[in-house]
């Protein structure tokens, strides 16, 4: 209960009737002051509307229990609030039954409250979110990403990359500065109990359309009404609809009683088998010779797409059945809306994924050859004989840079020779590409992603010569500068202390000094040539990972880019929320009162829903460019290649976690599935009279806020108002 401070706050939907017909104002008594409008009944007496509240009169015929949304909103009863445009004017306030009058030709209601009254009235305007359209308001923004990644991980993803190591520091460290901060805030904000009642009151403002509606359903059941007797043709009507309604009853009860359960055994039958045999090959991705051991889908893209379709196959049946008992409960209930933008967001990246697979396939099946000619173009050309006259150039003094002659033509030759033997597998393998590329092709009608994967794992193969290259040289360079260094330290009559890991004071002889002379002179002269031999390489090795990115960038649009949010977003921003916005409006700007016949008291607040925002939509790819910002762009990386040191590649994990964001951490087991697709459906629980409703509220479960044990059996009574 919310304490008085002078406020009467008022909560006023913009769809209600505005007519100056006289009615009835019902909905929740948060407080004495604090007042939330449901639904306005015209016509009809405050007492009359009262006792049918009382008696549940105008709650029947729910689909569902009404104690949901009584537990969901968080109060017991419905009460009537005040009356709308009284026939006699009023001449005293009450806060318990308010006059209020409403017109067509503004907005805005406008509340009786005198000045003698001490009050000021605050009216809350908003739009009622339609539940059928799945629109509603939330405090926080919606989430498209599963929530359950943090608290559990892959199966078989034992090893921590260091980046999400650093970043879970971080976030721990972060954590901690926000605790002592806190200790160190001179000015405490304490939550208002309106503040705390804020959610509740989300709360019911999602309910209002619904309970609005069923109100107005039953609204011609307040007062007595005598129903008369059917006519002679009113019978034959009648008796002639009766028939053909049980012809079509025997129809559909045969259909739906026989035929539809075989049809859907059998169809569940087919899924479990489906899922059987994505399981084993899932096992087959997952499986790792030992727990630190990489496993097949972390070692390729292709079978990183064919994990990555598996378990949405996987997850599909599940997420559809979750959707489905949706319809065993209040739409007004929005629970299952995240669920259905992503299990939406899913077939549609699928099925367009598929679309283009169809068209870049057929492209390539129709023109295999000329696209196995451009590949082993491009091949021969860059990987073979452009690195050999790269390498013939580097063998003399490459843009007058002199290099040591011997060095260079030993390096050369030996670079040369294993480029050779490449050459010679590669034209061995000539007279098979165009079969690859057919087979790239058809692969392509199971989506854009599989070719794309494919090449991608074709690119690291037939440049694995290139990798060996830059691996070599790295070694080779790196071992020189630290033998450099360590006879640098030697001038300086240093050495480095392994066990301490500093760098301590030695004596050395002439002999060791002459030495460590002799050799520091020789190896900072081959250096250069080292140097330019690595870089050429490095460069190469650093183009061929710019070149998968690519082809991982493409992959992570096919597989997670929020084609459906988007189009929700331009269509009804209102089913995805982000947040509200309070905005106080002028009475002086002729949009509420034109003539200025408002009671100075009185102030006009507009509610409305923020829409979920375009960084939010795309928060994984920010994750994920920041992954790898800090990955390739980090001071350690630029260190590695100064110093010769090997740059490992970004974790598939890492990579690829943006992909697995609308999928489970962990995978339901056979038995869950088939239990949960093979559950009987629950029978409606909605009343069809005031007892069964009556059993709905005593139901409750959650322990909000249950309705008395007597709410609506008055109607037991009242044979009248049937």
């Amino acid at each position: 209960m919310l304490m008085s401070d002078g406020l009467l706050r008022v909560f006023w939907p913009y769809d209600l009737p505005r007519s100056s017909n006289p009615g009835v104002i019902v909905g929740w008594r948060n407080s004495e002051l604090d007042l939330f409008v449901i639904a306005i009944l015209e016509d009809v007496e405050p007492r009359n509307v009262d006792n049918a509240l009382r008696a549940g009169i105008l709650f029947r015929n729910s689909p569902h229990p009404i104690a949901r949304l009584f537990n969901l909103c968080g109060r017991s009863a419905m009460h009537v609030l005040g009356s709308i445009n009284p026939k006699s004017p009023p001449t005293a306030f009450n806060p318990s039954h308010l006059y209020v009058t409403t017109n067509n030709t503004r907005r805005v209601p406008r509340i009786f409250c005198p000045p003698e009254a001490n009050l000021s009235v605050q009216i809350i305007m908003f739009h009622r979110p339609h539940p059928t359209k799945m629109e509603y308001m939330s405090l926080n923004p919606i989430s498209l990403a599963l929530t359950d990644k943090s608290s559990a991980a892959g199966k078989g993803e034992t090893i921590m990359d260091s980046i999400d190591t650093e970043e879970e520091r971080d976030k721990i460290r972060a954590r901690k500065l926000v605790d002592k901060l806190k200790f160190h805030t001179v000015v405490k904000h304490i939550p208002t109990q309106k503040e705390l009642v804020l959610p509740l009151i989300i709360n019911q403002i999602n309910c209002a359309y619904e309970m609005e509606r069923l109100m107005e359903k039953n609204s011609h059941l307040i007062g007595t009404r005598v129903k008369r007797s059917l006519s002679v043709g009113e019978r034959v009507v009648e008796s002639a609809t009766t028939i053909w309604d049980l012809f079509i009853f025997g129809i559909s009860y045969v259909l739906w009683r026989w035929i539809w359960p075989v049809v859907t055994r059998v169809f569940v039958i087919g899924l479990v088998c489906h899922r059987s045999i994505a399981e084993f090959v899932l096992q087959v991705l997952e499986w790792r010779a030992h727990p630190d051991a990489a496993a097949l889908k972390d070692i390729s893209a292709t079978a990183q797409q064919v994990d990555i379709r598996l378990q949405q196959f996987c997850y599909w049946p599940i997420q559809y059945a979750k959707l489905r008992q949706r319809k065993d409960n209040w739409e007004s209930v929005t629970t299952s809306h995240p669920d259905y933008i992503r299990f939406y967001n899913s077939l549609w990246l699928v099925a367009n994924d598929v679309i283009i697979g169809i068209a870049l396939g057929s492209y390539i099946i129709d023109n295999a050859n000329w696209v196995a000619y451009q590949i082993n173009t491009a091949l021969t050309g860059w990987t073979v004989e452009g690195l050999q006259r790269t390498i013939s150039w580097l063998m003399d003094w490459p843009a007058g840079l002199k290099l040591n002659n011997e060095l260079a033509a030993f390096l050369g030759d030996l670079f040369l020779w294993v480029i050779e033997n490449w050459a010679a597998l590669i034209a061995n393998l000539q007279p098979y590409l165009q079969q690859i590329i057919y087979v790239v092709g058809c692969s392509s009608f199971a989506g854009a992603s599989m070719p794309i994967a494919l090449f991608s794992d074709l690119l690291s193969i037939l440049t694995v010569h290139i990798y060996s290259f830059y691996i070599a040289s790295a070694r080779i360079f790196n071992w020189q500068l630290s033998i450099i260094i360590s006879l640098f330290h030697l001038f300086h009559g240093k050495k480095r202390n392994v066990l301490r890991n500093r760098i301590d004071s030695c004596d050395y002889d002439l002999d060791q000094l002459l030495l460590g002379t002799i050799l520091f002179t020789l190896l900072f002269f081959l250096l250069p040539t080292v140097i330019v031999f690595y870089l050429t390489f490095a460069i190469a090795r650093m183009l061929i990972i710019s070149l998968k990115a690519t082809f991982d960038t493409c992959l992570a649009f096919l597989n997670h880019f929020p084609l459906f949010a988007l189009m929700l977003r331009a269509k009804n921003s209102r089913r995805l929320p982000g947040g509200i916005m309070f905005e106080l409006r002028e009475e002086s700007d002729g949009f509420f009162y034109s003539n200025g016949d408002s009671p100075e008291t009185t102030s006009f607040i507009h509610l409305e829903s923020i829409p979920l925002s375009l960084r939010a939509m795309f928060d994984q790819y920010f994750q994920l460019a920041h992954r790898l910002r800090k990955h390739y762009l980090s001071p350690r990386v630029i260190f590695c290649l100064v110093t010769g040191q090997f740059v490992p590649p970004i974790h598939r994990r890492n990579l690829y976690s943006l992909q697995y964001s609308m999928l489970p951490a962990h995978r339901a087991g056979m038995a869950e599935v088939w239990t949960l697709l093979t559950k009987p459906k629950k029978s409606g629980g909605g009343s069809s009279g005031s007892g069964s409703m009556v059993g709905g509220i005593g139901a409750t479960t959650n322990g909000l806020l249950k309705v008395p044990p007597g709410f609506a059996q008055g109607d037991l009574r009242r044979r009248g108002h049937r």
